[in-house]
C-alpha cells in the first residue's frame, strides 16, 4: 500500500473509538463476512445511499482496503444509490489527502474514477450509479444501507441475501462552510475505522 495511506491506516487502527452500541450495529456485518469466510464463499458487499456520492463510496473504498489489509480474500465491494448523481469532488480530494491515488478515467457529468491504494492492486472504480446497476452484483450480496433515507426509501433490494443498516451522518451538512474539509476528513476516517474494525474481527 502507498506510504501515505499506511500512515492514515496507522491513525485509524490506533485511534479506534467505537462505542459498544456501535459495535453491536457492526456485528451484523462481521457475522455475514465471517459466515462467507467459513464457507469459502465470495463476499459481495454493496454499500447503498441515496445519491451514491459520498458515504456509500467512502464505505466501498475503505472496506475494500480493510479486507486487503487484513488479508481477507474474495472480498468485492460495490456501491450504489436510489438515484444516480455524481461522485462529489470533495470526496476525491479527501481520499487523495489521506493517501490514495485517484484519477479520472472518464470525463462526463458523472465522471468515473480509478481509486488506487497500492501500486500493484487493481483500482477501485468509483462513480455514482443506482444500486441495481449492471456494474453491481445482481445476487449473492449483502446490501449495507449507509444512510437512513435510503434505508427507509428502499424497502426491498432485489437479489440481496441480507440487508444491514450501518448509517453515517452526511458530510454534506458542511458543504459551503469553513468546516467542510475537516468534516469530510473526519467522516472518511470514521467510516474507515469502522470498516477496519469489521475486518479485524474476522477469523481466517
Amino acid at each position: 500500500m502507498y506510504k501515505d495511506l499506511i500512515g492514515t491506516i496507522d491513525e485509524i487502527v490506533s485511534n479506534q473509538n467505537i462505542t459498544e452500541e456501535r459495535k453491536d450495529v457492526l456485528q451484523l456485518l462481521v457475522d455475514f463476512v465471517q459466515q462467507k469466510v467459513n464457507n469459502g464463499q465470495e463476499i459481495n458487499l454493496n454499500f447503498i445511499c441515496t445519491h451514491n456520492s459520498r458515504r456509500s463510496l467512502l464505505a466501498q473504498v475503505w472496506s475494500q482496503v480493510a479486507s486487503s489489509y487484513y488479508h481477507i480474500s474474495n472480498v468485492h465491494c460495490y456501491s450504489g444509490g436510489t438515484e444516480e448523481t455524481a461522485l462529489f469532488p470533495k470526496v476525491v480530494e479527501t481520499l487523495t489527502k489521506q493517501g490514495f491515488s485517484v484519477f479520472k478515467i472518464s470525463e462526463m457529468d458523472n465522471p468515473v474514477y480509478a481509486i488506487k491504494y497500492s501500486e500493484n492492486a487493481l483500482p477501485i472504480i468509483g462513480f455514482s450509479k443506482k444500486y441495481d446497476s449492471l456494474f453491481n452484483p445482481v445476487s449473492a450480496f449483502t446490501a449495507i444501507m449507509t444512510c437512513s433515507q435510503a434505508d427507509g426509501g428502499c424497502p426491498f433490494i432485489a437479489g440481496a441475501e441480507k440487508r444491514i443498516p450501518i448509517t453515517f451522518e452526511d458530510p454534506k451538512i458542511s458543504d459551503g462552510t469553513a468546516d467542510q474539509t475537516k468534516v469530510y476528513a473526519e467522516r472518511s476516517l470514521q467510516i474507515g475505522s469502522e470498516m477496519f474494525y469489521v475486518f479485524s474481527m474476522i477469523n481466517k
